[in-house]
């Protein structure tokens, strides 16, 4: 069934309700909705729902909605990703699996909150979490949470926990058991709980040893190009020194001129079977510092790679009156 526009009053639909609403002005959805799906995403005028909703599914992502109803209830997913202007949620909301992920206006999330599942991934406006919360959640994920310091206290037990890219999360609860794996990719940690021990760990998806995310300086580019596994390989290479990893690779020099600083060179790194290293050496004019850069593997000369770095696909378009 698909509604377009203003819904009738008193609506009771007892199977699937599209109600799309992305292409029309704002609508009237009548108090005591009571249906089994509710789609309403790409809903960017729609600003508030009506008092007494109560549905299986509400799939709003992409929406104008600033907060939602006290009464609402929603028995399985309610997905409010992608809406910029939510900027609250009711105390005590319940649901099976919530996906907040890139509510940048939310500042924080309600008490007693009632989830298994909870994404706020891409959220920078938390920074921290509200004082009461559930013990256990089946799967956590914070990815890109620039601004959250810690996790809370009344979290015990969750099966999947994403924390990369969080900034400044510096330690985890000492009492803190994750079942299943953890995500740790560009965070501060230098270490884990003694409860997390045996815990899988993983870098952006990838699964890792605890060596290569907290002993990094132990990777060498022979073990580099002995593993096999070329999304593992991607991750040493990160985790590595780049000047100690060049040193000790292959290293193809494909172009090199000068500028104001000396001599640049272009390097290639073979990688078997996937796509070559590629980095610029540099040296600063003011410091004599040396850098390495890494620049896309298409690059074919100094002069295009340090155009692209500048933010230009043109290397003719690059016209500095003076590089510093």
């Amino acid at each position: 069934m698909i509604l377009r526009g203003t819904a009738p009053d008193n609506l009771l639909v007892q199977g699937d309700l599209d109600f799309s609403l992305a292409d029309c002005p704002p609508a009237r959805l009548p108090a005591g909705l009571q249906v089994r799906r509710l789609i309403i995403s790409g809903a960017r005028k729609l600003e508030q729902l009506p008092s007494g909703l109560r549905c299986y599914d509400l799939l709003a992502s992409e929406t104008g909605l600033k907060s939602l109803p006290a009464d609402i209830q929603v028995t399985n997913v309610l997905n409010l990703s992608d809406s910029k202007q939510l900027e609250s949620l009711p105390a005590g909301l319940k649901a099976g699996s919530l996906q907040l992920q890139n509510c940048v206006a939310l500042k924080e999330l309600p008490n007693d909150l009632q989830v298994i599942f909870l994404n706020i991934s891409g959220c920078q406006g938390l920074t921290e979490f509200p004082q009461r919360g559930p013990a256990t959640l089946g799967r956590l994920n914070m990815r890109d949470c620039r601004n959250l310091r810690q996790l809370p206290g009344w979290l015990k037990i969750v099966g999947q926990l994403d924390i990369s890219d969080c900034p400044l999360l510096e330690e985890l609860p000492q009492d803190l058991q994750v079942r299943s794996w953890l995500d740790v990719a560009n965070t501060p940690l230098r270490g884990l709980p003694a409860t997390l021990n045996k815990v899988q760990l993983r870098w952006h998806a990838v699964r890792v040893p605890q060596r290569v995310v907290f002993e990094p300086e132990t990777i060498t580019a022979e073990e580099v190009f002995a593993e096999d596994n070329v999304e593992l390989r991607r991750v040493l290479v990160e985790r590595m020194d780049q000047e100690v990893f060049m040193r000790n690779a292959r290293v193809k020099v494909i172009d090199e001129d000068q500028d104001p600083g000396g001599v640049r060179r272009l390097l290639k790194v073979e990688m078997a079977g996937d796509e070559p290293l590629v980095h610029l050496s540099v040296k600063c004019p003011s410091t004599a510092h040396s850098y390495l850069l890494r620049v896309p593997p298409a690059m074919k000369s100094c002069r295009q790679a340090v155009a692209w770095i500048a933010g230009f696909d043109n290397p003719d378009d690059y016209r500095p009156l003076i590089e510093t």
